[in-house]
């Protein structure tokens, strides 16, 4: 074995403990689905609130159609349901956390099993940090939750169960914390007779968020008898129930509209396949591989040092020591922290592809092909819509498979409850024109057409989405992106133009980015 080829083993050995131990880690995280529904539910809320307050017949049959018959039965419902997995989740992070060195929590509680394997101080300390602060954030939301479901037990006259609510909230919480605080404050409003604390406008504006404030203010306001001050809130809520309706429709009926044009399409293409065969657009390029002038040795060096050594293990390493110039950015430092991360990313993984191939340029035909004056657009927007319907299935089987664990993108959670336009200008960026770019210049303008040296070209387009999907270290997303790879790579092996997955790319990230800011602001009005 030559000692590049050495080199490349232990680097490998390295990457695949690395991605295992991250997948691994992801197993045992939430995915972000749950929050989702809970966010469209507020925004639910908001328009069964304009109902309520405007009287229109329109708005009751939206309510309905997109509610039912009981819409704040449902809603509780769905609460009930995240409130019982984020208690699961809990339980699952105090578990973990009781397994690491109590000398890296400050702690002096007993020692680990003498079966535990030891490990870095380093190690122990970051996991300790981790963990500590998921369990921090993972409180903060069931605190959120029970604020929450006791107001939606109240409004519909469950005043019994919305007191037992609050009061073990008020309990369980630390002393003086604002969760617990405005838990007070809603008991004495739902109190028989009323009791209301000096500073309960206050503690409301800050403890509650969207439809939830603006029903407890309703609820204040109308026992100070502050008519004023009730009839500009009810204004307010029914200016911003206007703007809900659209949101549910971005959120909602655009993606349907666009999922059953895009069965449609799909139905169209497999029959002509069945019908015309090889002269069907999916037959186009179907079999054609790719002169290959390297061997697999480059392969698995672009993607060993490259992609994992450069993106996953330097790249964080320069924004570690970057971090200090970062947090000067203050609230918009993540956006820039992840702006930075992939732009470092992407430019040494293309430096290391462009070195690792730099003696066979010019290259053959179809390598990296960009061309301006062809039908890209066609093929990625087509792509776009096929793989709607697709992508809509394959997640409610895996919805069904991981139960809500397994993890899901950091970056989605962040974006979600996001407010600054810069910073939501620098995600949208990173994640629809620099993420497109890279990655498909990698996975499907080199890794793609390497494989067929080796395997048919249906083969590479399988091989290459499972580590495409793999790469983003979350096992809950590998079966959903392995299937959006090989939607992109079908768009690429028969379109050759690198145009169009890239394309096709950047609409699925930014309309995800677009729908999750349209949820957030939904739920923070």
């Amino acid at each position: 074995m030559t000692l590049k080829r050495l080199i490349l083993s232990v680097l490998t050995l390295f990457v695949a403990i690395l991605v295992g131990g991250s997948l691994w880690s992801s197993f045992q995280e939430p995915q972000i689905t749950n929050r989702l529904q809970l966010y469209q539910t507020n925004l639910l809320l908001h328009a069964t609130a304009a109902t309520e307050i405007t009287g229109e017949v329109d708005g009751a049959a939206l309510q309905k159609a997109l509610l039912g018959e009981s819409p704040l039965k449902t809603a509780l419902e769905q609460y009930q349901a995240v409130r019982k997995a984020a208690e699961a989740d809990l339980a699952k992070l105090e578990k973990r956390l009781a397994t690491v060195d109590p000398a890296a929590l400050g702690d002096s509680g007993p020692p680990p099993a003498a079966s535990s394997r030891p490990i870095p101080s380093r190690t122990v300390d970051s996991q300790a940090t981790r963990l500590t602060t998921a369990l921090q954030q993972q409180r903060s939301l069931l605190d959120q939750l029970n604020l929450s479901i006791g107001i939606l037990q109240a409004e519909q006259g469950d005043l019994t169960a919305a007191q037992q609510t609050w009061g073990k909230l008020a309990e369980s919480a630390a002393a003086g914390s604002p969760a617990a605080d405005t838990a007070r404050t809603l008991t004495g409003l739902w109190n028989e007779p009323p009791r209301i604390v000096p500073d309960a406008e206050m503690q409301l504006q800050k403890g509650l968020e969207g439809w939830f404030r603006y029903t407890a203010l309703d609820r204040l306001y109308s026992l100070q008898q502050r008519t004023e001050a009730l009839n500009a809130l009810r204004a307010d809520e029914a200016a911003i129930a206007q703007g809900t309706l659209l949101k549910l429709a971005l959120v909602g009926t655009v993606p349907v509209l666009g999922a059953i044009a895009g069965a449609g399409l799909l139905v169209f293409l497999v029959a002509q396949r069945l019908t015309q065969g090889k002269q069907s657009i999916l037959a186009l390029n179907g079999e054609v591989p790719w002169d290959v002038p390297w061997d697999w040795e480059i392969i698995w060096q672009v993607l060993i040092v490259g992609f994992f050594m450069a993106g996953q293990v330097v790249a964080p390493l320069i924004v570690g020591v970057l971090s200090p110039v970062l947090a000067a950015f203050g609230p918009r430092a993540k956006a820039v922290y992840a702006f930075t991360y992939y732009l470092l990313m992407a430019g040494s993984g293309l430096a290391v592809l462009y070195w690792s191939i730099r003696k066979w340029i010019p290259l053959p035909k179809d390598w990296f092909q960009y061309r301006g004056a062809d039908r890209w657009p066609l093929w990625g927007l087509g792509g776009y819509l096929v793989a709607l319907p697709l992508m809509i299935g394959v997640s409610l089987v895996n919805q069904h498979i991981w139960q809500g664990q397994g993890g899901s993108n950091p970056l989605l959670q962040i974006v979600l409850e996001e407010g600054d336009a810069v910073s939501l200008g620098l995600f949208l960026f990173t994640a629809a024109v620099a993420a497109p770019i890279f990655e498909e210049t990698l996975f499907r303008g080199f890794l793609l057409p390497s494989l067929t040296r080796y395997v048919p070209v249906w083969g590479a387009i399988a091989l290459s989405s499972l580590l495409f999907a793999v790469a983003h270290l979350s096992l809950s997303e590998v079966i959903p992106l392995t299937t959006l790879g090989m939607v992109l790579g079908v768009v690429y092996t028969r379109s050759r133009n690198l145009l169009a997955p890239i394309l096709l790319h950047s609409l699925w990230n930014a309309i995800t980015m677009i729908g999750l800011f349209v949820l957030g602001s939904g739920a923070r009005l």
